[in-house]
């Protein structure tokens, strides 16, 4: 039986009140395209009408403020940027400043003077009297302040919009219509009633009515609980389904023996013992590939921290039983370094270890692919060249993916297509991630996170500098140098162009130069336009010492490794996100020696960037790192995380309600362990709302 579309699917211009023209600059400017989206831009705060205070009750304290009063006066003063509309607006109590400096002549069609107003918005004072700039402003009269039955929303808005006569109280009577014009079976409950009893939550027709216009602030607090718990819980549901699925239906090579390779490379050939957090991963990956079931794993793990040795194990694992493996990385300076890194470390036993990156030569490449179909190659390490068609493996068992972030999951399943059987995934990342961000965006991936450094590790001591004191920062990284060590210089990707971005690094250049000069030092210098060959050649001088001072762009950021740089100085560090600064700053402190981490700014700093400069010279923890970068940026916006649809979250928050969070995981499982295929009549909602959102599954699925 066919099923009735919703009425939430309307197209937005067939709603009351709005037509083309309207629907146009809606969809533009709000992306609201259906009556749905018009229901679900929510409002941000709620104003309670019946609240008016007097004017000489403001104080400098004071934040929001209502008053009523009646407008004396508006005059335009000032000319150009200057600008500006002031009124005078007057109680029985007093007299304040109302300012605009936009939609002047709007503002003054709209208003009329010896007419009373209610007017709401940001105190401020202004040589000694009170003023709200651009206030939210309309007629009053006396009924007003007897109140609606409900608190009144205010709607995000725009400029254009309030142009258009679309500001917060038009969109609050376009949502008024739609509300009144809906039934409850137009929002059909979707959560089981067992589920809305045991955590009293409010029926989903009336959640939405009271997010919108509640009667009081505990009905608006009601609705906005159980639209919160659904958003976070929905999340939760469809990855756990997406994971309980994968575990019980998906196929996987099975690795049954820790054989010859893995036992002989752990007893002989390990340059360190493995720490606890690498031996426990060890054990999760084995148990993975044991059962018969593809492994999709995520493993974290901060910098420095041994992932890759965690990796080459669990590829000489895969060798043991048969199997081939790759490992893809994505730049040609890490999959490079990775396979200098593994050849080394493999070089006394009967493995096959080789390079595929676009910068291959073609006789090499034919060898390779060869090798690779015939199945006497064991490990390939490359970059996206090992995702064409032409590769084809023999029998690849395992496919390690490094800095998973960068590479799409189109990219991504190239890879496991090349087999019959997919292979065992195991995707790393030194961007460390919150906990609670983790399982949330991956939570379909199992997860394991190495959360020890190895021993003989220093921290790196941390300073933030003023450009002032250049000339005492590269006094000290002389005297780095006199002592055998060598350092790295970053310059930031300020502009959208290649061009100034390039021209910005060449002056940064030439000043080290005049700092360093040749030939008592040597300079290397690596960027993203280079041809892959001399950024190689560059890179290669500084690892063999050659040159004392690497001057580059951020690509060096992830994965380079030289143990014997010790400095490592970022220019403009205010420019940088957190995540990038503390990637950077894992490049030194590789070896046993003390290293420094050096953060140059100007003197102008704003507040967000200061408080990032704090958070960095007081902790190397990246995980602290990560959970303060959550709240100042919000989960969104955290690297390897904005693709993903999970968190395309309109009313939770993983930081603030982790209350929720942790009931809807809880709940999610319990359910689905009880009803896997959510086949039971108490979970019919569910199942047919589920399938009502088809598409929307998270990206990190990627089997």
């Amino acid at each position: 039986m066919a099923t009735t579309p919703s009425i939430l699917a309307s197209p937005i211009e067939y709603l009351k009140g709005v037509g083309p023209l309207r629907a146009d600059i809606l969809k533009k400017e709000l992306n609201i395209f259906t009556f749905k989206d018009l229901l679900e831009h929510f409002p941000f705060r709620h104003v309670d009408k019946t609240q008016v205070q007097l004017i000489r009750e403001i104080t400098p304290q004071t934040d929001q403020v209502q008053v009523a009063g009646r407008l004396m006066s508006l005059h335009v003063l000032g000319e150009n940027r200057a600008k500006r509309l002031v009124g005078e607006l007057r109680d029985s109590s007093g007299t304040m400043e109302l300012v605009w400096f936009q939609g002047i002549n709007w503002v003054q069609k709209s208003l009329e003077v010896g007419k009373e107003y209610l007017v709401y918005g940001k105190a401020s004072f202004f040589s000694g009297y009170p003023q709200i700039t651009h206030p939210e402003i309309e007629a009053f009269s006396p009924e007003k302040s007897e109140g609606k039955g409900f608190l009144e929303p205010v709607y995000p808005t725009t400029e254009k919009l309030k142009q258009k006569q679309l500001g917060g109280r038009q969109i609050g009577k376009l949502t008024w219509g739609l509300l009144t014009a809906l039934q409850p079976a137009d929002i059909p409950e979707n959560l089981p009633d067992k589920l809305l009893q045991s955590l009293n939550l409010i029926p989903r027709y009336k959640a939405y009515n009271d997010i919108h216009f509640p009667a009081n602030f505990t009905a608006y607090q009601n609705a906005l609980n159980r639209l919160k718990f659904e958003e976070l819980f929905m999340a939760q549901l469809r990855l756990n389904l997406i994971k309980s699925e994968r575990h019980r239906f998906s196929h996987g090579v099975v690795f049954k023996q820790v054989g010859e390779l893995f036992n002989s490379f752990y007893k002989t050939c390990l340059p360190f013992e493995l720490t606890g957090a690498q031996k426990r991963v060890l054990r999760e990956i084995r148990q993975d590939a044991a059962h018969g079931r593809q492994m999709n794993r995520l493993l974290q793990g901060d910098v420095g921290s041994g992932k890759t040795i965690v990796a080459l194990l669990s590829m000489l694992l895969a060798v043991d039983n048969g199997f081939q493996s790759c490992m893809m990385a994505p730049t040609e300076i890490l999959a490079n370094q990775h396979f200098v890194g593994i050849s080394e470390l493999v070089k006394d036993l009967p493995v096959t270890v080789r390079l595929l990156t676009g910068s291959t030569k073609a006789k090499e490449r034919r060898e390779i692919l060869a090798a690779l179909e015939s199945g006497e190659l064991n490990l390939i390490i490359g970059t996206h060249a090992l995702l064409e068609d032409p590769v084809k493996f023999k029998n690849i068992g395992l496919a390690i993916i490094d800095e998973q972030h960068r590479f799409g999951v189109e990219q991504r399943s190239k890879l496991w297509r090349k087999a019959n059987i997919p292979p065992h995934v195991l995707v790393m990342t030194a961007t460390p991630i919150p906990r609670t961000l983790a399982m949330t965006a991956y939570g379909d991936l199992d997860y394991s996170v190495i959360d020890e450094l190895p021993p003989g590790r220093q921290p790196v001591t941390t300073v933030h500098r003023f450009e002032q004191a250049r000339g005492s920062v590269m006094d000290f990284i002389k005297q780095e140098i006199a002592k055998g060590r060598q350092a790295y210089i970053i310059f930031p990707l300020i502009e959208e162009s290649e061009k100034i971005n390039y021209e910005n690094l060449m002056r940064g250049y030439e000043n080290v130069k005049a700092f360093f000069p040749e030939p008592k030092y040597w300079i290397s210098m690596v960027h993203g336009r280079q041809p892959a060959e001399q950024k190689d050649t560059n890179m290669q001088r500084f690892i063999t010492r050659d040159t004392q001072i690497m001057v580059s762009t951020t690509v060096i950021e992830v994965g380079v490794n030289v143990p014997n740089a010790s400095v490592m100085v970022i220019e403009s560090s205010e420019k940088f996100g957190l995540s990038q600064l503390h990637q950077l700053r894992g490049r030194v402190g590789r070896g046993s020696d003390k290293s420094y981490c050096i953060l140059l700014t100007g003197n102008k700093l704003s507040s967000e960037a200061k408080e990032r400069l704090k958070i960095m010279t007081a902790t190397n923890d990246g995980f602290k790192i990560a959970e303060k970068d959550m709240e100042l940026r919000g989960p969104g916006d955290i690297e390897g995380t904005r693709q993903s649809g999970m968190l395309n979250f309109k009313l939770a928050s993983l930081l603030q309600d982790k209350q929720w969070l942790d009931a809807a995981k809880q709940m999610a499982q319990q359910i689905l362990e009880e009803d896997p295929d959510l086949s039971e009549k108490a979970n019919e909602r569910l199942k047919r709302f589920l399938q009502s959102q088809k598409g929307k599954t998270a990206w990190s699925k990627i089997s």
